[in-house]
C-alpha cells in the first residue's frame, strides 16, 4: 500500500516567475523576432526532454561555463525550432543569454499547496527528487513549502541524477519505505517515470500542458488535484490501464 509521496520540483510543484514563455517572447522582439507564447511553451515541452537526457548524461553543474553555454544555445534553438521559429545557432545563443539574463524566481503551481496540505492530512509522507543542486530545503521554506515536506533528496546529495536509480533509492532509504509503498510524480517521462519504475516504484506523469499524448505506458495526470483520488483508489500506476 502507498504511504510515500515524492515530488519532481521543477514544473511539478513550482514553475518560473516571470514565466519563461514570457521572458522568450521579450528576448525575441529584441532581435525583431515574433513568436507566440503558446509557441515557446510547445517549444519548452520537446526541448525540456533534451535537457534531461543531456544533463543524465553529464550534468551541466559539472560542465565548463564554455560547455554550458553552447549546450544552451542549442537548446534554445531547439525550443525556437518547435516554436516555430527557426534560428541559427549564434543567434539562439545570443537570445537564450537575454532571456536568462532577466531575474525570475520560483513559485509555486496554484494547485501545489492545496494538494500536499490534503495528501499531508490523509497520512502520507511526502518528500522531494530533484536535478536541481540547491538547497531544496530552504528553497521549499521560502516558497510556504517547508512544512509540507518531509524529505529532500537531490543529485548534489547523490553525485547522480535522474534517471540514475541511486538517487531513487536514496529517496526510498530517506523516508524508510520500501519501493512498492512509495510513488513519484513528474512531468518527465524518461527521468521521472522510467527512473522511478527501474527501481521498482510507481509513477505517474503530470502533464499540465496536454503536451505528452503519445505517450501511453503511464497514467498521466494534468493538475496536482488529480492526485489525491487516484491515491485513494489504491491504484498499482504501472500502467495507464491499471
Amino acid at each position: 500500500m502507498i504511504n510515500t509521496v515524492f515530488f519532481d520540483f521543477y514544473n511539478t510543484l513550482v514553475k518560473f516567475w516571470p514565466p519563461l514563455d514570457q521572458l522568450q517572447e521579450a528576448a525575441c522582439s529584441e532581435f525583431g523576432l515574433g513568436v507566440s507564447e503558446e509557441g515557446i511553451r510547445k517549444g519548452y515541452s520537446v526541448a525540456d526532454v533534451y535537457f534531461n537526457s543531456e544533463n543524465a548524461r553529464k550534468p551541466l553543474a559539472l560542465r565548463s561555463e564554455t560547455e554550458r553555454l553552447e549546450f544552451f544555445g542549442i537548446y534554445e534553438q531547439m525550443i525556437l525550432e518547435n516554436a516555430g521559429l527557426p534560428v541559427s545557432l549564434d543567434l539562439a545563443t545570443r537570445i537564450w543569454q537575454m532571456a536568462s539574463s532577466i531575474p525570475k524566481d520560483f513559485m509555486p503551481f496554484d494547485d501545489t499547496i492545496e494538494a500536499l496540505s490534503e495528501l499531508r492530512a490523509d497520512g502520507f509522507k511526502l518528500g522531494l527528487i530533484s536535478n536541481l543542486r540547491r538547497d531544496m530545503r530552504d528553497i521549499s521554506e521560502r516558497l510556504g513549502l517547508g512544512s509540507l515536506l518531509d524529505f529532500y533528496i537531490t543529485s548534489a546529495d547523490v553525485g547522480v541524477e535522474k534517471p540514475n536509480p541511486v538517487i531513487f533509492k536514496a529517496a526510498l532509504d530517506s523516508a524508510a519505505v520500501s519501493a512498492d509503498q512509495a510513488i513519484h510524480v513528474g512531468d518527465q517521462h524518461k527521468s521521472d517515470v522510467v527512473g522511478a519504475r527501474n527501481v521498482g516504484m510507481h509513477a505517474i506523469l503530470i502533464d499540465r500542458e496536454g503536451w505528452n499524448s503519445k505517450i501511453d505506458d503511464c497514467l498521466i495526470i494534468n493538475t496536482l488535484s488529480d492526485l489525491r483520488p487516484l491515491l485513494q483508489d489504491g491504484k498499482s500506476f504501472n500502467t495507464a490501464s491499471d
